[in-house]
């Protein structure tokens, strides 16, 4: 059964966040496919996970590639996994149904906290993915360190 995580930005922006927690899910060997909202948005996913540096540099390619099935990271806007991807990044409100959800070992859903309509979305998933029974966890920076601060379903 999938974990979900809701990470809740409130001190780093996304292009700080997103590649670290990248990082720590190839870290543990896992593919990954990250959900953006809009083809605008994967573009901009795109160029900052390639100017990241050299050092840092996560090896990623857009959905639709010839060689998408050998990606450890894809980003799309789509609900495809063409890299058998063990883990889903919902990013800027794209949505995660509760049936996708069930499919992969977890699923982190990252929440601009300065956007309101962000945060109602959000809500929304938090609801519809806990009302179907799956495990989740709200992750806050708020106190400057990443802090559980709410779980349900464990």
């Amino acid at each position: 059964m999938a974990e979900i995580l809701f990470y809740h930005l409130t001190r780093t922006p996304l292009e700080v966040t997103l590649p670290d927690l990248l990082q720590k899910s190839r870290d543990r060997g896992w593919n990954v496919v990250v959900r953006a909202s809009s083809e605008v948005r994967l573009a901009w996913l795109d160029e900052m996970l390639w100017v990241k540096g050299a050092a840092d540099f996560l090896p990623h390619g857009i959905s639709g590639g010839t060689h998408d099935a050998r990606q450890p990271i894809i980003l799309t806007s789509g609900q495809d996994v063409p890299n058998g991807a063990e883990i889903l990044f919902s990013v800027e409100s794209a949505d995660v149904s509760e049936d996708e959800a069930a499919k992969f070992e977890r699923v982190c859903i990252v929440i601009d906290g300065n956007d309101p309509l962000a945060l109602d979305h959000a809500r929304g998933q938090w609801k519809s993915l806990t009302d179907a029974g799956l495990p989740a966890k709200y992750w806050s920076q708020e106190s400057g360190k990443w802090e559980v601060k709410v779980s349900k379903n464990y």
